[in-house]
């Protein structure tokens, strides 16, 4: 990373791709690389305003790194997990139980079905890196994290938010002014590293690792690696696979996005599986960025011409009276998630809660 002196860090070795043919999703692709004027931002729009309204999911590229500096992320991504203590790991626990993830998640905290509960690990920090401790091992690293929380934010999300606010008709800084990078919006740098389970815990849960599910922000950012495990559910009902493209991004909506839209950009439902029988056995580590608004923004429709929504057939899920804020429907979802006691929803094969009087959907 320029300017940056790299500490050294054991290199992790990618999972060799799967062989298997897999029904896979057919993603857009936005070239970020096209983004530099207004001309060329309204033309992405309405491939990305597509993409998110149909799918909820597609694929960035261009975004500014080289496969170098992908990969060195994902060394730095393995420290928390490989080179830290149980009992270190113990003095930074941050599971969600305060409404917020910062800091550990450990393994089996979630229960996912049939008495199973999850195998993922993960370390998250928000967009202020310096201000809270790290584990020692990952200190060195802290300058590099920071720059990487940048990256994202500036030069990933930032242009992303200008192309789906043109999309909306809406000024281009609309969505960008509701994301500031500050310690109090929460967005957050995080790093996942999935383990495999028994036969017993597959039997079990089916095969499945994280339910279907939405993410409760505005957009999260998944920086490709090759293990097949996320699956989305199409607009037909069918779960596909994401196939990986080296130093690619997988970007998709989430709760306060749906929100701020009036619905128009979906919230799409995914799910992580256990991997093909050719990468059983291997871990599956990843890198994230996931992004919310400022915490005391509300998440009421932002779309002036409802026009937009008529003809698309979409509706606000609430009135703009109603709308929670980011910290309440934040805390509400990351406080329930994996905790509490789901019933039966009304759609086959989903399950239902109800957070902030608003109902929240899983799909089993």
């Amino acid at each position: 990373m320029p300017g940056l002196t790299l500490s050294p860090t054991p290199h992790w070795v990618p999972t060799p791709l799967t062989k298997e043919k897999l029904e896979y999703a057919d993603l857009a692709v936005i070239d970020l690389a096209k983004a530099g004027t207004l001309e060329d931002r309204r033309e992405l729009a309405i491939q990305a305003r597509d993409a998110i309204s149909k799918q909820g999911f597609f694929y960035a590229i261009n975004h500014g790194w080289t496969q170098t500096q992908t990969d060195r992320i994902f060394d730095i991504a393995d420290v928390p997990f490989a080179q830290v203590s149980s009992e270190e790991k113990q003095r930074f626990l941050g599971n969600g139980d305060s409404g917020v993830y910062q800091g550990y998640k450990l393994r089996q905290y979630w229960h996912l079905n049939g008495g199973v509960r999850d195998q993922v690990e993960h370390y998250a920090t928000n967009c202020d890196v310096f201000g809270r401790e790290h584990p020692e091992p990952l200190r060195p690293f802290l300058p590099e994290i920071e720059a990487f929380a940048k990256h994202n934010h500036f030069n990933i999300l930032f242009p992303i938010l200008r192309i789906l606010a043109l999309g909306l008709e809406l000024p281009e800084e609309t969505l960008v002014e509701k994301h500031s990078f500050q310690a109090s919006a929460e967005t957050s740098a995080r790093f996942m590293k999935y383990y495999p389970r028994t036969d017993d815990e597959e039997t079990k849960t089916q095969n499945v690792w994280l339910k279907g599910h939405t993410d409760f922000g505005s957009l999260t950012i998944l920086w490709s690696q090759p293990v097949a495990a996320l699956q989305i559910l199409s607009p037909e009902g069918k779960w596909q696979w994401i196939r990986h493209i080296p130093n690619a991004l997988v970007i998709n909506a989430g709760d306060a996005l749906e929100f701020l839209s009036g619905g128009y950009y979906r919230a799409t439902i995914h799910r992580v599986v256990q991997p093909p029988v050719d990468q059983r056995g291997y871990t599956r580590l990843g890198a994230y960025y996931f992004c919310q608004t400022d915490s005391n923004v509300k998440l009421a429709c932002l779309v002036s011409n409802r026009t937009i929504l008529d003809e698309a057939g979409v509706k606000p899920r609430f009135e703009d009276s109603e709308a929670p804020t980011m910290e309440a429907w934040r805390k509400g979802r990351t406080t329930a998630y994996g905790r509490t006691e789901l019933k039966p929803g009304k759609e086959k094969g989903t399950e239902e809660e109800i957070i902030n009087g608003i109902v929240v959907k899983h799909w089993n």
